[in-house]
């Protein structure tokens, strides 16, 4: 079924150092980079658009559910979710996609709804301070991308980082509090 290619550990997996968080960096398209803590995160994995089953009357953004371990996995398009372009547009290679599993309440006792966060390719875990993140405060930022951005980070490189917030990117599907 799935071929997953990463899994991540629970034994504490936000703290690096004491004063570090990892987040997990991956593209939505190739000119949009983001990352989400990776407490939030269960997998990575690797999986084929025919094995997504579509399900009539969710929003466009909800691509269907996938059989995850004998689980159900709703799989989201995340960039079409968060008030961007859909993951369509700049997919090219349609023969094996990835998608990041998302679990933003696994360390407390709410129930669970697992979602797979379709995006372009996982780059790498960064590790940095939470104080590094800064706030999204340009008015010109697409006003339903601000309800699921905690801030940006911006890399000694230059290039800027979108940091989300996996707890709002869960609450924002219908069916998450069936």
């Amino acid at each position: 079924m799935s071929n997953s290619i990463a899994q991540f550990s629970t034994a504490n997996p936000q703290q690096v150092a004491t004063d570090t968080v990892q987040q997990l960096k991956f593209q939505l398209y190739p000119d949009t980079s983001v990352m989400l803590p990776i407490e939030q995160i269960t997998e990575v994995l690797k999986f084929q658009l025919v094995q997504i089953m579509p399900i009539p009357q969710m929003p466009s953004w909800v691509m269907g559910v996938y059989n995850w371990r004998g689980d159900i996995l709703w799989m989201v398009d995340l960039g079409q979710l968060i008030g961007l372009d859909s993951w369509y547009q700049y997919q090219h290679d349609r023969s094996s996609s990835t998608a990041i599993v998302l679990a933003p309440n696994r360390q407390s006792r709410q129930p669970q709804i697992h979602l797979g966060l379709v995006v372009a390719r996982v780059d790498d875990l960064e590790n940095l301070k939470p104080q590094e993140i800064q706030a999204a405060v340009d008015a010109q930022t697409n006003s339903r991308l601000n309800s699921f951005l905690q801030g940006y980070w911006l890399k000694p490189q230059g290039e800027m980082v979108l940091a989300l917030d996996g707890k709002e990117i869960a609450a924002a599907m219908p069916t998450a509090n069936l």
